[in-house]
């Protein structure tokens, strides 16, 4: 079982060649990695009180099918890897059209970033116990955890 969203793609998620950007892919996985925290009670409000926000360490994307304006598609959360303490994180996002053709895949690892000391960060277990109520890919890993720099 996944965590899904549907999207309907939009005129500003075009290119010149009219189909949709390469950017928009990753943005999808974004905005569905934001909606499951926020619906476990982690929105941006939320972060902001924590001083906490969430960082990118790497971004993939494998683009599999065109995708056009006005097209119906879903994007998914599935967690690939994920640290016990919650401060690492490998996401995997599948984007489909709405047959269920998959259109491409996006996979981050990432992390939580101290908005003050501009340092990656162990979140409070509550956030930490979000991320490990994601639903989970197959053969999906355990990252070690965090060491914590004191400076």
């Amino acid at each position: 079982m996944s965590y899904v969203r549907n999207f309907r793609l939009r005129w500003s998620d075009a290119d010149a060649n009219g189909h949709v950007r390469h950017t928009v892919y990753p943005e999808l996985g974004a905005e569905v990695r934001l909606a499951f925290l926020a619906e476990g009670g982690f929105d941006w409000k939320r972060l902001e009180e924590l001083g906490l926000g969430p960082v990118l360490l790497r971004e993939e994307v494998d683009y599999l099918r065109e995708l056009g304006i006005g097209e119906e598609v879903t994007a998914n959360l599935e967690a690939v890897a994920l640290s016990q303490d919650g401060a690492r994180w490998k996401l995997r996002h599948t984007v489909r059209k709405l047959g269920g053709e998959v259109a491409g895949r996006v996979l981050v690892t990432g992390g939580w970033i101290d908005l003050q000391r501009r340092k990656l960060a162990v979140p409070p277990e509550g956030l930490a116990a979000r991320l490990r109520e994601a639903p989970r890919g197959d053969g999906c890993e355990e990252l070690p955890p965090l060491r914590v720099d004191p400076r």
